[in-house]
């Protein structure tokens, strides 16, 4: 038995296809390893396999109607999401991978997916044709950009007599991907990581009713911490002034001025990563003043902010084991990237074009390019989401190859 399935909690939805059958061999597979079964089969899936051979398979009662009388105060989309480690949708169909990435939420699965804070591994089937269509292909991306995991689809002949990529991974392909998933998360888990991500801008006050700033939202910093956590990844963001909403499973710190970020950071080390995503102010007046400037007494002298990366770049008694950079840059982008690394000291740093309205500050896409050593893996545009979900999954592997 693999102690790595020993009493893990697994949801599997079993969708309409004929690869449905499958689904059976996988709740053979995972019973084995003394995993805890609980099945939730659609409407169209019940035209393939019968709730009773799930029921004597996985030794649980089969879930099938969101609205269940016997048990309608346990509210079974809420109860079996918090109940499992992850949820697994074999087969999903091109239907239900379009209701998901839409957001609808008409039937038990649907609705326990939307409703879920855990790990989602889908397993997709259908024709080939209907898998490579734009249609689907853009709702595949929008779950993965979601965080959403795909086992498969692979290669090979189909039910229909057609060849090609669509196909429902075996039992045995899904079994390892989910065996893979929880090996990393235990890595994570037992190496017992811990991230520091600065996000969003700085205000730096002239008086009591003007300040300096810049444009960042903060966006990209709140996705890259939310990855992070999602690995396992004990994670505290210290966030400038942001009206975005706290990610799940982070430490939120929020702060104003650059010295009051520097403050926090300082006291959240040591940690094993850090990941300086925050545009912080450059430059703040040499003199605060403490009633309103007139206008005709606008005098301002200017001196340079604490440089936070460079800090945790060069702190040789608590240094991360990984510092990552952000250059935001308007021209000659990889050009002042590279020179920002060799000056501050960073291990990687991320260079991005500000200058393009499209993948820019406050805009939900990014398109960046990822400058360790003398490598540069360029990630196009997407949404940040998706950027993130890369930038972390490079971190985490890092740590566990």
């Amino acid at each position: 038995m693999d102690k790595l399935f020993n009493k893990k909690k697994i949801i599997l939805i079993i969708g309409g296809g004929i690869a449905a059958y499958k689904s059976l061999d996988l709740i053979r597979l995972f019973k084995k390893q003394n995993c805890k079964i609980k099945v939730v089969i659609t409407e169209s899936g019940k035209k393939f396999v019968t709730p009773l051979s799930v029921a004597s398979l996985s030794q649980n009662k089969v879930y099938q109607d969101i609205f269940d009388s016997e048990k309608e105060a346990e509210m079974d989309h809420i109860s079996l999401s918090r109940w499992s480690d992850i949820i697994l949708f074999a087969p999903a169909t091109a239907n239900s991978i379009a209701k998901l990435a839409s957001g609808k939420a008409d039937d038990l699965a649907s609705t326990l997916i939307l409703a879920s804070n855990k790990q989602i591994i889908l397993a997709p089937a259908m024709n080939v044709r209907m898998w490579l269509h734009k249609a689907t292909q853009n709702n595949i991306n929008k779950l993965l950009d979601f965080g959403y995991l795909s086992a498969g689809p692979s290669t090979g002949d189909m039910a229909c007599g057609e060849y090609g990529e669509g196909k429902m991974s075996s039992p045995e392909q899904i079994y390892e991907f989910v065996k893979n998933y929880f090996s990393n998360r235990d890595i994570v888990k037992n190496k017992n990581l811990k991230a520091l991500v600065t996000a969003g801008p700085t205000k730096e006050y002239i008086d009591p009713v003007r300040f300096i700033t810049n444009n960042s939202s903060g966006k990209q910093g709140y996705e890259i911490a939310n990855s992070l956590a999602k690995f396992g990844v004990e994670t505290t963001l210290i966030s400038g002034p942001s009206i975005l909403k706290k990610p799940q499973n982070v430490n939120i710190i929020r702060v104003e001025s650059a010295d009051q970020m520097f403050i926090e950071t300082k006291k959240a080390l040591p940690v094993d990563i850090a990941v300086c995503t925050a545009a912080i102010t450059d430059f703040k007046p040499t003199k605060y003043e403490t009633k309103k400037i007139k206008k005709n007494n606008l005098n301002l002298n200017f001196k340079r902010n604490i440089d936070i990366l460079e800090f945790l770049s060069k702190n040789n008694s608590q240094r991360p084991k990984l510092v990552v950079g952000f250059a935001a840059e308007t021209n000659d982008i990889l050009k002042f990237a590279k020179e920002k690394k060799n000056k501050k000291y960073c291990d990687w740093i991320v260079a991005n074009d500000v200058s393009n309205p499209e993948i820019g500050f406050n805009s939900d896409y990014n398109a960046v390019s990822i400058i360790c050593g003398d490598e540069v893996e360029i990630i196009e545009k997407n949404l940040k989401s998706h950027i993130a979900n890369k930038i972390a999954k490079k971190i985490v592997n890092n740590f566990i190859q």
